[in-house]
């Protein structure tokens, strides 16, 4: 999806009862790049300003101000050409299970691609069974089945990357440049001044070198030095001869 795409998702809460968990899934959204969020029934009115909920979600305001608010799951579901329900399938009949990651990856070689929302019912009570017969389908997050108690806003987020994962995912931007790389001859400078330093202090016998500095030239080899490496190793040998160097 480009950033000129219409968002292709949207995450519908059902009878939400906490002004935190409505924040922080403003939030878990915009980290993954959806906006489109609709409530239905909140407990409270003034859930989309009240401070808790524009703390929580820790500057995605932008999508709680574009929020909305609606009576019914219908209302919300206006639009959506796939509905998910974020519950277990009824045990009399329901729709399919989807995994998220294989079921997602599988929504999302649809064509055409769908106008996709995720449905999440209340804290306290998930969806009801009404609730989930509106769905295509129902995902269940694979949990430590000794503890399997997931907080709302953190379905959210899981799902959500899954699905943008799904979608093609954000590509990582490094934050620190590529590493400069030394080359052969830095190395076998900074050999050359290990040598000297190991010859001041005893450790290495000019008589008996043995195998010590090819050892060490393979060591450094390994250790794929850096520029900046090198000259804190060759820093250390200087400071070496320096010491021996005094009376």
């Amino acid at each position: 999806m480009t950033q000129s795409s219409p968002d292709p998702t949207r995450f519908i809460l059902v009878d939400t009862s906490h002004r935190g968990n409505v924040g922080a899934t403003a939030r878990a959204m915009k980290v993954m790049g959806f906006s489109e969020l609709v409530l239905v029934r909140p407990r409270f009115d003034d859930v989309l300003v009240h401070e808790e909920t524009v703390a929580m979600s820790s500057g995605a305001a932008d999508i709680l101000v574009r929020a909305k608010v609606v009576s019914t799951l219908e209302e919300a579901l206006e639009g959506v050409t796939y509905a998910i329900g974020t519950a277990m399938t009824p045990r009399d009949f329901g729709p399919r299970t989807l995994t998220p990651r294989e079921g997602l990856e599988e929504l999302a070689r649809h064509q055409p691609v769908h106008k996709v929302g995720f449905v999440f019912g209340s804290e306290r009570y998930g969806m009801s069974n009404e609730d989930v017969y509106r769905c295509h389908a129902v995902i269940s997050i694979p949990t430590n089945p000794d503890y399997g108690s997931l907080n709302l806003s953190q379905a959210v987020q899981v799902l959500s990357y899954e699905w943008r994962q799904a979608l093609g995912g954000f590509p990582v931007q490094a934050r620190t440049a590529d590493p400069q790389l030394a080359d052969g001859r830095a190395v076998q400078g900074a050999l050359t001044h290990w040598e000297e330093a190991l010859k001041a202090i005893g450790f290495l016998d000019p008589a008996a070198p043995k195998k010590l500095m090819p050892r060490l030239n393979q060591l450094f080899n390994r250790a794929e030095l850096r520029q900046e490496e090198i000259h804190i190793l060759r820093g250390i040998a200087k400071a070496m001869l320096a010491r021996c160097s005094k009376p």
